[in-house]
Order: C-alpha cells, then sequence, then structure tokens
C-alpha cells in the first residue's frame, strides 16, 4: 500500500469515531488540528476522492445541502495504523513573521515590532484557547499533551516577543545595508 500523506491521514483519524462530510470534516480538522496543521477546503475534499478510489474510504449517498458522508474502510483502518505507526519526519518552522524578522534589517523598526505587536495578538488568543480546552471536560490524554505543547510554545513565543527589542539592539542602529560590511559577523 502506498503511503499517506498527513493530510489524507488526518481524515482517516477524524473517521475513527465515525462517519463525516467534507464539511465537517474540515471543521474538525480547523478546532483539533488547525493552529499546527494546515487543512484546506481544497485538500479536503481532493483527499476524500482520492481515498475513496483506493477503497480507504467509502462515500454514502448525499443528505442535506448535497453533503456526502463518508466512512472509513478495514483497509483505511489499516492504511491509518501504518501511517500512525511510522516515525514522523522532522519538523519545519514556517512562520511568516520569523521571514520578516530574518530580513528586518531592511525594515523600519517601529513597522517591525508592529508586526510583532499583531502577532502577538494571535498569539495571546491561541494560549487563551488552549488553556480553555485543557480546563474543558472530556479531553482524552494525547488531546491534553498536545494542548500542553500548545501552551509551552505560545508561553515560548510571547517570551520571545518580549525579549525581541533586547535582542534586537538599540533602536538607533540602522538598518543592515547602512552597516559597514566588515562589521558584520562572518565577514572576510
Amino acid at each position: 500500500m502506498d503511503n499517506l500523506n498527513a493530510t489524507a491521514a488526518t481524515l482517516l483519524g477524524f473517521l475513527h469515531t465515525g462517519e463525516a462530510s467534507g464539511y465537517e470534516l474540515l471543521a474538525i480538522a480547523e478546532e483539533v488540528v488547525g493552529a499546527f496543521w494546515t487543512v484546506t477546503r481544497s485538500q479536503v475534499y481532493r483527499e476524500l476522492a482520492a481515498l475513496a478510489t483506493r477503497g480507504l474510504v467509502r462515500a454514502g449517498d448525499a443528505g442535506p445541502r448535497s453533503r456526502v458522508r463518508y466512512h472509513i474502510t478495514e483497509s483505511g483502518r489499516e492504511a491509518f495504523a501504518q501511517w500512525i505507526g511510522t516515525a514522523p519526519g522532522p519538523e519545519q518552522i514556517r512562520y511568516p513573521l520569523l521571514l520578516t524578522i530574518a530580513f528586518g534589517g531592511h525594515l523600519d523598526r517601529a513597522c517591525l515590532l508592529y508586526h510583532v505587536d499583531q502577532h502577538r495578538t494571535v498569539h495571546q488568543q491561541r494560549l487563551k484557547t488552549y488553556q480553555a480546552r485543557l480546563e474543558s471536560a472530556g479531553i482524552d490524554a494525547y488531546e491534553r499533551a498536545t494542548l500542553a505543547f500548545g501552551i509551552r510554545y505560545e508561553d515560548a513565543v510571547l517570551a520571545w516577543m518580549d525579549d525581541l527589542p533586547a535582542i534586537l539592539g538599540p533602536a538607533d542602529e540602522p538598518p543592515s545595508e547602512e552597516r559597514d560590511p566588515a562589521t558584520r559577523e562572518g565577514s572576510e
């Protein structure tokens, strides 16, 4: 059996708890894994069609609003078991703010710190959401472990944001293109 991609496996994982439409799967993905794994509407429907072709899910009859509900098959359960038992690859940070900061020497400091403050609001809200979900009833140990990571991650990001002005140095330091190249680290 060909390996599953992470999005397909995610959908199979959600279907273990019962049948769902693509629309419902997208909502579940946003709630459960949306903060750390992106699943788009087009991916959901593309992957459901591919999973059905492979016999890993079975499409039911169209219901209200022409929504088709999908059921995981025994082959789907086996494919998911194979996928979940395989060691995950290393993570790769794709954080747009870090890309902006990497080139921050080309940006006015006030503008850069404004961008940081905009992101701070998002991380503060995520932290509150994770803390509230952690205190809610009915979560299992695996969701609790995932939420604990999210809380620690958000705490770390917020602490980094607090330290960022000091890390960046004095506000009157010129942008990188105005600095003498001989004073840059690693220059020869």
